[in-house]
């Protein structure tokens, strides 16, 4: 496992109840992200999203994606989550309020060179988009027992090499996890342990991948998991 440096942030994001699926996402794509990525300044060096697939058919909370920030330091939470007092159109008219959660993230299977960035020529570079893939996202719920150092160590004895050694046997390509880093900032997002993401050809070798990945008591079958073919890129990291 190797770290990355600096804090990854998280955010799990939620549409608002009257705003569809897709009009949440290209709200994100067309609003947030420019206002991101000018708001960003020298905090840190990378941001991107991730839009879920069919979040109405899976487990609660429905996420309808994660948007992810590379910085120097954790972001502080505004009394009542961002958004709560509209920054952009993007929280004015799409998502629920939503918070933060600080990581730090260990990269397992490396396969960046396979998730190519691809800038736009005809204006702006950024944002730009990427497909092609099948990402599998995986919240490991967290207890009361949860401790930061027992959990890393578990990871990198147990979890990390099982994971690993399964998506080379079926060709998947990247494989990173995020671990809590125990501020508890943000209720909606103290219940999580570890976020995992995993990057395969195609979802034949998600099910293959299944058939020979070993039980782990600390990701129980229940853990929520989402899918995605898509991820924007609004500042490379």
């Amino acid at each position: 496992m190797e770290l990355s440096h600096g804090v990854k942030m998280i955010f799990p994001v939620r549409r608002q109840i009257e705003t569809s699926h897709t009009e949440f996402v290209a709200s994100w794509f067309a609003h947030h992200m420019p206002f991101t990525i000018n708001a960003m300044g020298d905090q840190g060096w990378g941001y991107i999203g991730t839009a879920f697939n069919h979040s109405d058919d899976i487990q609660d909370p429905p996420w309808d994606g994660i948007a992810q920030m590379f910085l120097n330091k954790p972001l502080p939470n505004p009394p009542g989550g961002f958004g709560v007092i509209p920054a952009d159109s993007f929280h004015e008219r799409a998502v629920q309020p939503y918070f933060g959660w600080a990581t730090t993230e260990f990269i397992v299977v490396p396969g960046g060179d396979q998730l190519e960035v691809r800038p736009l020529t005809l204006g702006e570079p950024f944002p730009t988009s990427r497909s092609g893939f099948f990402k599998v996202v995986i919240f490991t719920p967290a207890s009361r027992n949860t401790d930061p150092q027992q959990l890393e160590t578990h990871w990198r004895r147990t979890r990390a090499p099982q994971i690993e050694q399964a998506m080379t046997e079926v060709g998947g390509f990247r494989y990173v996890v995020s671990l809590d880093q125990g501020n508890g900032i943000g209720e909606q997002i103290s219940a999580y342990a570890a976020m995992e993401e995993l990057y395969f050809n195609n979802p034949a070798d998600w099910d293959n991948f299944l058939t020979i990945v070993k039980p782990d008591p600390l990701v129980p079958d229940h853990a929520p998991h989402y899918f995605s073919d898509t991820e924007f890129v609004a500042i490379p990291a």
